[in-house]
């Protein structure tokens, strides 16, 4: 499956190196993939990464020195800081969404898609089942 998701996101990076976009490794996509619109604290991007606070500083580091994101002043807590989209970034992530999908008509073109869409539900079973037990224990 890990070999799967290398491919899948290797085509994703392709395309959007293809469509002018080079600014981002796959590493990078980790960041931005748990980055919400709106914003997200570097703990909790570290969280949903299942990196250390300190692998995904240096990530953050790393995308905010291509102009893609950037931190700002938490609102809701003056001392904490939020990990941004900038406006460059929003555009990127248009292109990101443009490459997952051209990445996803691949695979429906290779597997066929009621494969496709079987593996989508499967896999959202999962998820769903883990996000689930999480909250029961």
């Amino acid at each position: 499956m890990n070999e799967a998701v290398r491919l899948f996101e290797s085509r994703i990076i392709e395309h959007l190196k293809e469509n002018g976009h080079d600014e981002l490794t796959a590493a990078h996509i980790n960041l931005t993939r748990n980055l919400d619109e709106d914003g997200t604290r570097l703990t909790e991007l570290a969280r949903r990464a299942s990196l250390t606070k300190q692998s995904m500083s240096e990530l953050v580091d790393q995308v905010e020195q291509t102009g893609l994101i950037e931190k700002r002043r938490d609102p809701t807590d003056g001392r904490a800081k939020l990990v941004c989209f900038t406006e460059t970034g929003m555009e990127w992530l248009e292109a990101f969404h443009q490459s997952l999908e051209v990445a996803e008509k691949e695979m429906r073109q290779q597997l066929g898609p009621a494969l496709v869409d079987l593996l989508i539900e499967a896999l959202g079973k999962y998820v769903d089942g883990q996000d689930q037990r999480s909250t029961t224990e």
